[in-house]
């Protein structure tokens, strides 16, 4: 087998650090895409719920939605 072969069909090695990294930012972005999801469909935003449920920006869409979108509660 020559070099070049061998190293297309190496498998990608991440390390430690880098998978641990990817774990943190995937159970970031799935808490704060919870709650947002939880937010929109307890107050009957059809439109926003499923924009958030389609699109994950890294957890960015749902932020924004929790900051800038929500109403104050009934007092």
């Amino acid at each position: 087998m020559t070099p070049e072969v061998s190293a297309i069909a190496a498998p990608a090695v991440f390390s430690q650090g880098t998978m641990i990294l990817f774990i943190v930012l995937m159970i970031r972005g799935t808490i704060w895409k919870g709650i947002a999801l939880w937010k929109a469909g307890t107050k009957k935003q059809l439109a926003r719920f499923v924009c958030l449920f389609i699109f994950n920006t890294a957890g960015i869409l749902p932020i924004l939605y929790l900051l800038f979108r929500q109403t104050k509660g009934k007092k």
